[in-house]
């Protein structure tokens, strides 16, 4: 079985580190996958939290598009409670212009942060995102205002460029309908989402109606990856996740901690409860091990795409895991 492989960038940020830096170094990531074969990677949109550094997705993309030959580029997603329509399809059509064919506009309902920051952005409710993508669909020529309405004049710019292809992001199965009605891409979060991912991708495909940018259904499925050279090691790397998801689960955000930080942490029997719950999602061992489960996931789903998050403080590792994942599936 053969399948594209992708990448997620949240852009990490390890104990110690620098958020600058993470940023500056988004690039080498993007330029490996290019290098390897890998079909698209895209930057997820999350604020206020020290271990991630992509709180301006199109900002990154604008970077590495410019930066990298063939690889698509986008956004996974733009959490649109978070943005004015008309401001996202602006900045994408901008992105188009920039970079043809190379761009990928993905959603999410979820603003993407804690609550305080949530307030900070003017984030619109979650409960209005219907409308917000009705109305950014409008921007996109999918779904033209009557002559009659208000802002039916009204031009996003630049107009001569297209509204990149859309992808809508799930973790549960509730966008799965809406995506496949709209004629759009669908994406399903299993990296972090303990819901399966083939009753929301049977839905979609069920209910898919052809659109331009999308003329068949076509599906992704997000998966946790640590992989390294032995599957000594790659559980020794995957420690550091294992406390960061703890921490956030706890509503404490901090950098991620590195293996051995969080191997020294004491956890009591509730906690290696939550870290065991992770660890059930998450693919960890050598190369022919995670490339071997990573198909099987998405066979079992019948996803058309896997997205590979690697999510680590040492870059060398993480750069490293990706190669030979790559390798792997060659």
């Amino acid at each position: 079985m053969k399948i594209p492989l992708s990448v997620l960038d949240l852009v990490p940020v390890g104990t110690g580190g620098s958020a600058a830096e993470s940023v500056r170094r988004a690039v080498d990531l993007a330029r490996l996958a290019d290098d390897l074969g890998y079909e698209r990677l895209w930057f997820a949109e999350h604020h206020g939290m020290p271990a991630v550094a992509s709180a301006a997705p199109e900002v990154l993309i604008a970077h590495v598009a410019a930066h990298t030959r063939r690889l698509r580029i986008g956004s996974g997603g733009v959490m649109l409670p978070n943005h004015a329509p008309l401001r996202v399809a602006e900045a994408f059509r901008t992105l188009s212009a920039l970079h043809p064919g190379r761009i990928d506009l993905g959603l999410g309902r979820a603003p993407g942060s804690d609550a305080q920051a949530t307030r900070a952005l003017r984030a619109f409710d979650g409960e209005q995102f219907p409308a917000l993508l009705g109305e950014l669909l409008t921007w996109s020529g999918e779904r033209p205002l009557p002559d009659g309405h208000p802002m039916a004049r009204l031009k996003a710019m630049p107009d001569d460029a297209p509204l990149p292809p859309i992808w809508l992001l799930g973790s549960s199965g509730a966008s799965a309908e809406m995506a496949a009605e709209a004629g759009m891409g669908y994406s399903f979060a299993s990296h972090f989402s303990p819901t399966p991912a083939a009753p929301a991708f049977e839905a979609y495909r069920r209910a898919f109606v052809p659109s331009r940018q999308f003329p068949e259904p076509h599906t992704i499925l997000g998966v946790s990856v640590v992989c390294a050279p032995t599957a000594e090691e790659a559980d020794y790397l995957a420690s550091s996740m294992d406390l960061a998801w703890l921490r956030i689960r706890s509503g404490r955000f901090s950098p991620l901690p590195f293996p051995d930080e969080a191997r020294a942490y004491p956890y009591t029997p509730d906690e290696r409860r939550v870290v065991a719950s992770y660890r059930a999602l998450a693919l960890i061992g050598t190369p022919d091990e995670v490339a071997e489960q990573l198909l099987a996931r998405a066979r079992d789903c019948g996803a058309s795409e896997v997205m590979v998050v690697s999510n680590l403080p040492d870059q060398t590792a993480r750069l490293r895991g990706y190669r030979l994942l790559a390798e792997a599936l060659a």
